[in-house]
This record gives C-alpha cells, sequence and structure tokens, in this order.
C-alpha cells in the first residue's frame, strides 16, 4: 500500500512539473536516493510521518497552489536528505545549480532553529526565520510544508505534538502566507488550526454550513440571474463563481459580533471574474460595479476599493456589500482573471523585484512590493535573485532556555547581556557562545546561543562605552559610572572636611574653588573622587589653599575698611542726622528693620509695618508675606519711601545655576572685584552631576547696582540663571 502511495505521488508530481523539469532531472533525483537506500541514510520516520512522503506532499502542493518551480521542487525533495548527510548543499548546486544549493542552505538553516521551541511564540521567532531565510522561495516552501503537515496530522495519537502544530500554523505561518498575499494557503491554514484546537467548534460550524448549503444555493442563484442577464448584454468575457468564507473567518466573526450563524448572510461572496486585457482592467470591473450597484443597493461603508491602490501584497480586487432579495447582505468581489491568480496564489504568482532595501520591518518592506505583471519565464524566476535583506541590520540571539532577543546589528555579548538585565550586564565578564567562551567585546551573529558568564566583584568600566551598541547599554554603563563617582566624590568631601577640622581650617568657598582649578581639576566631582581616591594627597591640597587663603588675607588688608562697610540690615537703627528712609507723614527717628524675609535694598518699592516690639519692619512690596500683612493687619501698615540718598552697602542675595566648571566661580568673582560700588560678602556652592548652585550675598548700593551685576553675571560661559532670591 505505501509502495502504491508513493508511485501515485511521484507521477503525480511528474504532471505537474512536465512542462519545467529537464530531462535528466528525474535520473538524478532516482540515483542520489537509490544511494541514500545503500547506504542506510534514508531519513526515518518523525512522529509517525514518512519525510519522504511528507516532501512529496509538499512539492505537489507547491505546484498546485503556487507555482510549478524547477528548482524549489528539487530542493524540496533534496532537503531531507541533505539533513541526514546523503548529500550536500554544495553537491546538489554542482548536480543542477547554485541556485538549488542556496534553497537548500536556506531551509537546512531555518529549519534548525527549531531546537528553540519557547522562541516559537515570539514576534521575534518570526523575523529571525526571515533573516535566516535570505531568500523569499524558502519561506514559500517552508509555509507550503506546514499545511501538508497540517493535512497529515488529523486523528494524530500525539495531542501535545498535534496542538504544537497547530500553534505554529496559525501563530507563524498563517500571517507569512497573509503578507505573501497566499490566502487560500492561509484560510486552510487556519481552518485546520481551529479543527485540531477546537475540533467541536470547527465541527458544528462546518455542519451548519452543509446543513444550509441547498438554501444558501437556492439564493444566490436567485440573486445571480439578473446580473448575468445584464452581463450577457455588454459582451463581455466573465465568469461568475461563488465561494464560501472559511470556517476560521465564519468562527472569528461569530466571535466577534456575538450572533449565531443565521445572523450572518456574507457567509458566501460571489465573485465575478473578467477576461479584459491588462489595459482595460480598472474600466471593465467599474463598469461590472456600477451594473450591479443599479441593481442592488450597495452598502457605502462597505466599499473596499483596492483597484486604485493594490494591498501591500499586491492584492487588487474591487468589494462591495449590497443589499439582495429578502433584505439580506451580499459580498460581491469583482475582478479580472490576472487579479483571481495573484489573490489564489499570491505574489508568486507575479513579481517583479525593484531593488527594494531593507526597512528593518518585515510590514514595511511589505508595503514597497506594488507592482504586479505577468511573465513568460514563470514567476519564480523573477525571485532569485529577491535577496531578504530584510534585517540584515540586525541579529536575533536566543537564551539557553531558548528566548529570542533582538538587537542591531555589530551588537556584543555585553549589549546581549544588558538585554536581558541591567544586572546581568554590569557584572559580565564574558560569555559561551554556542558552546565556545567569547570575551565581552564579542560581535554577534543571527542564530547564536549565548549563555552570559557574571562575576560579584565585577562592574562596569569606562572603556565598556567603545564597544556596546545598543542605548541601554550605554545608558546604564555611564549611569552606574556616574553614581560610583558621586559616591567617590562624597567620601572626598568628607576626608577633606575631617582633615580640615583636625587642622582647625574653616574653608572659604572662593579660596577653595581657586585652589582646585589651580590643581588642574575640571569639575568639582573630579577633584573629590582624586582625594577619594588617593591619587590626590589632602595635605598638597591644604598646603595650596593655605597658600592662595593667604594671598588673600594679606590683599584684603590692603583694601581699605570704608571699602567693605556693609552693615547687617536686620540691626539697622535709624539715624536721626541721616534718615534714608521717609516713614509715614515725613517721621524721623524712629527705629525700623529690614525684613529678612525679603531683605529689601534702596530702590525697592517698600512699606512699613509696626511690630509689637514698637520697631518699624521695612518689607518689599513683592515680598511673600506683604498680602498676608496688609490683610491682617492694615492699621499697622506705614506707607514707607526711600529718601533719594543712599547709605551704607545694602546685603543682597542671587542664586547662579550653571556648568560645574572651576572656571566660572573665578570669572563670577573677577566680575564682582571689578565693580566698585558692589562687593562680595560670602558664597555658597553645590555640584551634581555637572551642574553646580549656588547663593552670593553680595553688597549694593541699591537695586540699579544689582541689576547690572546680575546683567554682567549672565554673561558668563556656562551660566544657565541668575536671579535675586529673598
Amino acid at each position: 500500500m505505501q509502495s502504491f502511495s508513493t508511485f501515485r505521488l511521484i507521477r503525480q508530481l511528474l504532471a505537474d512539473t512536465s512542462e519545467v523539469a529537464e530531462r535528466d532531472d528525474v535520473g538524478k533525483l532516482l540515483k542520489i536516493y537509490r544511494d541514500a537506500g545503500n547506504e542506510g541514510r534514508i531519513p526515518a520516520p518523525v512522529n509517525g510521518i514518512n519525510p519522504l512522503h511528507r516532501s512529496l506532499h509538499t512539492a505537489i502542493t507547491l505546484c498546485e497552489m503556487v507555482s510549478p518551480d524547477r528548482n524549489m521542487v528539487i530542493a524540496t525533495l533534496l532537503y531531507e536528505l541533505c539533513a541526514t548527510g546523503s548529500i550536500t548543499a554544495d553537491d546538489a548546486g554542482k548536480l543542477w545549480d547554485e541556485d538549488v544549493a542556496r534553497l537548500l542552505n536556506g531551509l537546512l538553516k531555518v529549519t534548525s532553529l527549531y531546537g528553540k521551541h519557547s522562541a516559537v511564540k515570539t514576534d521575534n521567532f518570526r523575523h529571525l526565520l526571515m533573516a535566516f531565510a535570505e531568500d523569499i522561495r524558502v519561506i514559500i516552501i517552508m509555509i507550503v510544508d506546514r499545511l501538508c503537515l497540517m493535512r497529515l496530522i488529523n486523528h494524530h495519537p500525539d495531542e501535545k505534538f498535534v496542538a504544537d502544530t497547530a500553534f505554529e500554523a496559525s501563530y507563524l505561518y498563517a500571517p507569512l502566507a497573509h503578507r505573501l498575499g497566499l490566502y487560500k494557503i492561509k484560510g486552510d491554514l487556519e481552518d485546520l488550526s481551529l479543527k485540531y484546537t477546537s475540533r467541536d467548534t470547527y465541527t458544528k460550524i462546518a455542519r451548519e454550513l452543509n446543513e444550509t448549503k441547498v438554501a444558501r444555493d437556492a439564493y444566490i442563484a436567485d440573486f445571480i440571474a439578473p446580473v448575468r442577464e445584464k452581463l450577457e448584454k455588454t459582451g463581455l468575457r466573465y465568469e461568475i463563481k461563488g465561494r464560501t468564507k472559511s470556517i476560521f473567518s465564519i468562527w472569528n466573526k461569530l466571535r466577534k459580533q456575538q450572533v449565531e450563524m443565521s445572523g450572518i448572510y456574507d457567509l458566501f461572496a460571489i465573485r465575478i471574474i473578467l477576461d479584459v486585457p491588462l489595459e482595460d482592467e480598472k474600466a471593465e470591473c467599474w463598469k461590472v460595479f456600477s451594473i450591479v450597484t443599479d441593481m442592488y443597493t450597495p452598502n457605502p461603508k462597505r466599499l473596499k476599493d483596492w483597484l486604485s491602490i493594490p494591498k501591500s501584497n499586491g492584492y487588487e480586487s474591487l468589494h462591495t456589500t449590497v443589499m439582495g432579495p429578502g433584505n439580506k447582505w451580499v459580498e460581491v468581489q469583482i475582478r479580472t482573471r490576472r487579479m483571481d491568480l495573484v489573490a489564489e496564489k499570491g505574489l508568486a504568482a507575479h513579481w517583479r523585484y525593484k531593488g527594494i532595501k531593507s526597512e528593518g520591518d518585515l510590514d514595511t518592506w511589505m508595503n514597497n512590493v506594488r507592482d504586479i505583471l505577468e511573465t513568460a519565464d514563470g514567476p519564480m524566476e523573477l525571485m532569485k535573485n529577491f535577496k531578504m535583506d530584510l534585517y540584515d541590520k540586525e541579529v536575533f540571539v536566543f537564551t539557553p532556555r531558548g528566548d529570542l532577543h533582538r538587537l542591531p546589528l555589530g551588537a556584543t555579548v555585553l549589549d546581549f547581556a544588558f538585554a536581558i538585565h541591567s544586572k546581568i550586564g554590569c557584572s559580565c565578564v564574558g560569555a559561551k557562545v554556542n558552546g565556545r567562551n567569547r570575551k565581552l567585546t564579542y560581535k554577534l551573529h543571527s542564530g547564536d546561543t549565548a549563555e552570559i558568564i557574571t562575576a560579584p566583584g565585577q562592574t562596569p568600566k569606562q572603556d565598556w562605552l567603545n564597544f556596546v551598541v545598543t542605548s541601554k547599554a550605554r545608558n546604564k554603563i555611564r549611569q552606574t559610572i556616574n553614581e560610583r563617582a558621586n559616591r567617590s566624590a562624597e567620601f572626598g568631601r568628607e576626608l577633606l572636611q575631617r582633615r580640615c577640622k583636625n587642622r582647625k581650617i574653616e574653608l572659604e568657598e572662593g579660596a577653595l574653588m581657586r585652589t582646585i582649578k589651580k590643581l588642574g581639576f575640571r569639575t568639582v566631582t573630579d577633584f573629590y573622587k582624586a582625594i577619594a581616591d588617593e591619587s590626590t594627597d589632602v595635605n598638597d591640597v591644604l598646603a595650596t589653599y593655605e597658600m592662595i587663603e593667604s594671598g588673600d588675607r594679606k590683599a584684603e588688608e590692603r583694601r581699605s575698611a570704608e571699602e567693605f562697610e556693609l552693615r547687617d540690615p536686620a540691626e539697622r537703627l535709624a539715624d536721626s542726622s541721616d534718615d534714608i528712609l521717609v516713614i509715614g507723614d515725613n517721621i524721623k527717628g524712629l527705629n525700623y528693620r529690614l525684613s529678612k524675609c525679603c531683605n529689601p535694598i534702596f530702590g525697592d518699592d517698600v512699606f512699613g509695618f509696626v511690630s509689637a516690639e514698637g520697631v518699624v519692619k521695612i518689607h518689599r512690596n513683592d515680598c511673600p508675606n506683604a498680602a498676608h500683612i496688609r490683610d491682617r493687619y492694615p492699621y499697622r501698615v506705614i506707607r514707607t519711601r526711600w529718601s533719594g540718598k543712599a547709605g551704607s552697602q545694602f546685603a543682597a542675595t542671587i542664586r547662579i545655576v550653571g556648568n560645574d566648571d572651576i572656571g566660572i566661580v573665578t570669572n563670577i568673582t573677577s566680575i564682582i572685584n571689578k565693580e566698585k560700588e558692589v562687593s562680595l560678602r560670602n558664597i555658597s556652592i553645590e555640584s551634581h552631576d555637572g551642574i553646580f548652585s549656588g547663593f552670593l550675598v553680595l553688597g549694593v548700593n541699591d537695586t540699579s547696582a544689582l541689576s547690572e551685576i546680575i546683567k554682567k553675571i549672565k554673561t558668563v560661559k556656562g551660566i544657565k540663571d541668575v536671579q535675586r532670591s529673598n
């Protein structure tokens, strides 16, 4: 029985390939199979299925549902023998041509991925499949082979094998078939998948379709009759046929619409196929559309025009849904014979390669495939040079458990470690790639299996940034290095402060900044980190600081005391002989203080507030507390203005934000020292992540002097913001 079945399959394949096969093809194949049998290399059954019978079924289905392509059929028949070592792809290439060898190598590479079972359930596996195949025909062979396998496992005893096969068919191969326009194959894969995963549902729908077939056929005959009569009068050559929706699509519609079978009447589509020249296709299709919609009322929401703009996979057709007899909706599809061939057999039927380059994504690539034409040499001839470089900018790498990760081309072991988890990346010291030890810098390839090796004492290094390519790895390395540097800098700061305390030295911020610059450090963080790393001696730092601080003190002594007179505004008392404020009705001799909450200076708009102690406190009109005071104690508010003569300098605080650069502080102090009417009383600066912020207490005569100095400080390179602070 087995021999008879094999003979029948071979005879059918010979008939299907009679127009494309060459004279010695059969002889070469028979010799290879005989030699394999003599050497005991005939593939053994897998899951109870004879691999050679499966190859014959695949080759026949390929001819019937796609195209009778000679090289694809030969590669399909030789693949199982190549897998067992009976013949190599190179030897097959010598017997036929390099194209056959390329197809065999593609099939061998792609099927080698199936040891990674868990990865099949991820989107990345489909991408890896395309990257490995390199030739679109390899993917087509695999899709057809999967359809044949699905047909062979009906009532197979191994339920898990059937379930896994059905899952791969629906998740992986049906979407690929859809993208390639292989709609018949896609529908069959989905139907069989539903059958094997939910047999009761499949059987119920199939039974109901069979039971309603007579009624549907009668209805469709009534629908078609007047359309046929009109078409006959046009003189067009046409064919009308009906197509029941696939069981899977019916189940999907029932599930989405939550209705019974009786509630769906577009289960059956009318297809009108025209025999017209290529240049008249669109015009004649719209002409038939007009005839149908004149007879039956169309639903404008259901018009689908894939004539003007074909689908991304080349599908062309004109669809409309009209109200038929008995107020039932019927879908009508209008297309030409060429369009129908594309719809049935996909892009493989009519393909033209236009030099499309990789876009990094299957859907984007498919969207570029628009042009379809007829070719006398056979469609697959045009596909030989169709290189599958969809993912030539990416690599796909497995973990030992079979999880699949997608990385950019050039990704290293270290990039892969960070892709798995940041902690693994930070402690990575290498990897075992396909069983061999590799360094951090080793560049991975699609299909590699990498097991990351870590060590507790490993931490990210600066030079890692020279060879990683993923942004995740770069960002995490930089973040970790910066965090470590900040922790080290904080330790260095504490070390310096402890040493100063022991030697009873009180650090002055300005002198310290000049010390850091003199020692050659670019940032404060680098300075403190050097102390923590002991690359800079604390004693040398303090010696330099004392030298600079001593020079500052001598310079200070040379300047006149009057130049630095800056009385504390909080302690300022009125002097009847030198009042600079006019309080109330020109009252003089009152005790007053400048409020600390807003620190008013000469020129600010101010008001007086009589405190409980009897002292008049002077506030700026825009003081944060002004609204509260005026609202609650209006009777204690006194009109106040400046007398028009400035007295001693006033204290004004400004806040500065800028880049953490030692030179900035020096430039700021230099600007202040050059101003005759401005003096620096105090400076306090902190730095974090390359940015410093601080407060300067200045002695100024009035608001105009303060505005002028703020304007000049803003011109310093690296300064981001300068504002007056309360």
